[in-house]
């Protein structure tokens, strides 16, 4: 039987054993006040998954500011960093490549993670969706319009997040400008209504992540850098696609040729984009011709699917994020043909082990049958 292609090694600028990869996943078991990995989860969770090309963690906080969601880890203070430090320890000896995905949640957020004042954002628009808080769900607010003071402090963030990330042994960093969150707040028009030079005209509304971007490959190299984007998203996470949404990607996609960056992560839509005039429903094929480093691509592959877009040359990796979730040994049941084991929905969030580290491996199934 000939290799898989997804089992292939890929060497370039980053020197992964497969293409298969761990996508991003909140999973909530942080410790929440301070936001700081749990040694007997975190390093045994990623530990269990070391056989994936390469692991993105969760997306990790690079600052107070940046917190939307209960339980979610940072990578801006010492204990943070030395609680990922025994993270990476654990996937190194184990043979793996990890990198942490550095997040700011922008709007996304409430008051009770910053002690009653407002959210930062792009502008003063409520994105209308919820935030997960210590209390529960709780509605979004009508955040503060970040001055030019605070864009600064967060870029300081985002490069001292990076300086974080080197220090912890990560082998690299994916800024998370996806999903409604800050970076792609001022990407979008319903959330960028800015007058100055980062509002208003395509290059304006991409500037702060440019700007962030050039500051980050000071502290880090750049081929140890990656960047994620949804170009396709509508009508989740506060964003709204218009005719400038797919324009404003391509010219993103079409600028970072200019850098030497690790990848570019893509979605494709997480739903029906159909029979919306603005979107394009096949994000891969779309943005590959645009695009000449590693391109990444994520949402709803399978062991075919996956295979068949990196045979096709729209895609060098494939992110998986439920699979990771319940089949640890995600690349070996690729490998052998092995079932693949479902997720259960309610423990996604849920503190402690339980839908976290339980989720055995094939032959640990076969042993206990």
């Amino acid at each position: 039987m000939s290799t898989q292609a997804l089992l292939t090694p890929f060497h370039k600028n980053i020197q992964l054993k497969n293409r298969v990869v761990m996508a991003p996943m909140t999973r909530s078991r942080a410790v929440n006040a301070e936001h700081k990995p749990v040694e007997e989860l975190h390093v045994e969770y990623y530990g269990q998954r070391a056989s994936a090309g390469l692991i993105i963690t969760e997306g990790s906080q690079v600052s107070n500011d940046a917190v939307g969601y209960v339980n979610t880890p940072g990578i801006h203070s010492k204990a943070q960093v030395e609680g990922w430090k025994k993270v990476t320890k654990e996937v190194h000896k184990k043979g793996g490549e990890i990198f942490i995905q550095l997040w700011h949640v922008g709007r996304m957020s409430h008051p009770d993670f910053h002690a009653g004042e407002l959210p930062l954002a792009p502008s003063a628009i409520n994105p209308n969706a919820q935030s997960y808080t210590p209390e529960g769900f709780k509605d979004t607010v009508t955040p503060k319009a970040m001055t030019k003071d605070e864009i600064k402090t967060t870029i300081e963030d985002f490069t001292n997040a990076a300086k974080n990330a080197v220090e912890a042994g990560f082998d690299g960093v994916e800024i998370h400008s996806s999903n409604g969150y800050l970076f792609h707040q001022f990407f979008n028009g319903t959330s960028n209504t800015r007058t100055d030079e980062y509002g208003g005209s395509i290059e304006n509304r991409a500037r702060f992540f440019f700007e962030v971007l050039d500051a980050m490959k000071k502290v880090i190299p750049q081929q140890k850098i990656g960047a994620r984007f949804n170009p396709s998203l509508d009508g989740l996470f506060g964003i709204t696609m218009d005719e400038k949404t797919i324009p404003t990607f391509e010219y993103i996609i079409k600028k970072l040729n200019d850098y030497d960056l690790a990848y570019i992560h893509l979605s494709e839509p997480f739903t029906d984009v159909s029979t919306i005039p603005y979107a394009v429903e096949h994000i891969a094929k779309h943005f590959r011709p645009l695009y000449k480093g590693t391109l990444m691509i994520n949402a709803s592959f399978d062991q075919e699917s996956g295979n068949k877009v990196i045979e096709s040359g729209d895609a060098d990796l494939v992110a998986y994020g439920k699979l990771y979730i319940s089949n640890p040994d995600l690349v070996e049941r690729f490998e052998h043909g092995y079932d693949i084991a479902e997720w259960d929905n309610d423990t996604f969030y849920t503190p402690g082990k339980e839908g976290y580290l339980d989720y055995p491996t094939f032959n640990k199934k076969e042993q206990l049958a």
